[in-house]
């Protein structure tokens, strides 16, 4: 496998919204960040980016709380490191926004809040704030983005310009495709080697990756780059990083194993799988053989929020069910559990919900991010079945 470098340019936005970066001084070539020629004097802060000249794109897999899809790692940052492995942060305080999704719209970027809603979320605060803290922490010490490198400047157009670069370059760092690719997958018995993992991310750009973990469980990834002049447009160069991988602990083996966290749901850790329909439980999803997400309230299939609890009461040869939101049924061809429906005499086919004897569902989408799927009885695109879980 070749790796070249990675080139990011910024998505068009309207006309009356088009930035114009200039520089100081003319940017007469191309410089790399942390090489010699980006240290002289004679190159500008806005031609190339410095001190701190090697970037960390960090992406997290957060499942307490649950965030993200469940087939994508997350956006944590991009960090303007030293190239000594320190770096400098809040480099700015009177460009501490405080309005990123305001910013983002005004420059013609909705879509891009659009996408930063789904693959950059927090586990511990609303998104705009970590938005927030991310530009203000590190946003602001990319030296190739300080307002006196824009020849018509308007309030916010480097923040518009850094969280595009950073949605640009994550989409090229598929760190989930990688690790399955790799046979290592999210489950809560199976566990991977420190050597295991890094040899699958070592594809994503062919330098080593930086791994995180919390209680031998892998949570966060960092990829390391140059970058070849100022960072719109720039090419981004993948690097070694100076950081060391937080995953052994001291006098550990060097094959320690790792725990992927589990699937990206939250459920009761006293559930019990089951194929008995009674009491309360939660509908988990298999698709393609695998666990992937659960029934909400409604009755729509989703992969990234909690699961409705269910009430399954005896009803003839069968059972019905309910949620929060009243009965069960099936309406229009579809699973629906609303406040007036007339409640489905389902049954159980070998340990699966089934519906006139077949315990086959369909959607006409798989959910991910915030998309919800509408579960129907006759054949649509995807097929999906259901495990009941007594809790």
């Amino acid at each position: 496998m070749v790796f070249g470098v990675i080139s990011i340019a910024l998505a068009a936005v309207p006309a009356a919204n088009a930035l114009s970066l200039v520089s100081r001084a003319t940017c007469s070539s191309t410089v790399e960040s942390c090489s010699s020629a980006a240290s002289s004097s004679s190159v500008s802060s806005c031609c190339v980016n410095k001190p701190g000249g090697q970037f960390l794109q960090t992406q997290f897999w957060d499942t307490d709380p649950v965030t993200g899809p469940s087939n994508s790692w997350t956006i944590h940052g991009l960090w303007p490191d030293n190239c000594d492995g320190t770096y400098d942060q809040n480099c700015d305080s009177s460009r501490a926004y405080t309005d990123i999704t305001t910013i983002l719209q005004n420059n013609g970027k909705s879509s891009l809040v659009s996408y930063m809603q789904n693959y950059w979320q927090s586990n511990s605060e609303s998104a705009e704030a970590f938005w927030e803290h991310e530009w203000s922490t590190h946003g602001t010490c990319v030296s190739t983005l300080e307002t006196s490198c824009y020849s018509s400047y308007t309030r916010g157009q480097e923040a518009a310009d850094y969280f595009q670069v950073v949605v640009d370059l994550f989409k090229t760092l598929d760190t989930y495709s990688a690790l399955s690719a790799a046979g290592i997958t999210p489950s809560s018995t199976k566990t991977y080697t420190s050597a295991q993992i890094q040899a699958a991310l070592l594809k994503v750009t062919g330098k080593a990756a930086v791994i995180s973990c919390s209680s031998s469980e892998l949570y966060q990834v960092y990829y390391g780059f140059f970058v070849d002049g100022p960072l719109t447009g720039a090419d981004f160069v993948p690097a070694t990083i100076a950081a060391s991988n937080t995953c052994q602990r001291a006098g550990a083996r060097p094959r320690l194993a790792l725990r992927l966290r589990a699937l990206r749901l939250t459920t009761s850790p006293t559930s019990t799988a089951t194929g008995t329909f009674s009491g309360k439980g939660y509908l988990n999803a298999y698709y393609n053989g695998n666990s992937d997400g659960c029934l909400i309230t409604a009755g729509t299939w989703y992969t990234t929020g909690t699961c409705a609890t269910y009430t399954a009461t005896a009803s003839g040869s069968g059972f019905t069910l309910a949620s929060s939101k009243g009965n069960c049924g099936v309406v229009s061809g579809a699973f629906t559990c609303a406040s007036g429906v007339s409640a489905t005499v389902f049954t159980a086919v070998g340990g699966k919900l089934a519906y006139n004897g077949a315990t086959t569902f369909y959607s006409t989408v798989v959910p991910t991010g915030s998309t919800q799927a509408t579960v129907y009885t006759s054949s649509k695109t995807y097929s999906v079945t259901f495990q009941w879980q007594a809790v």
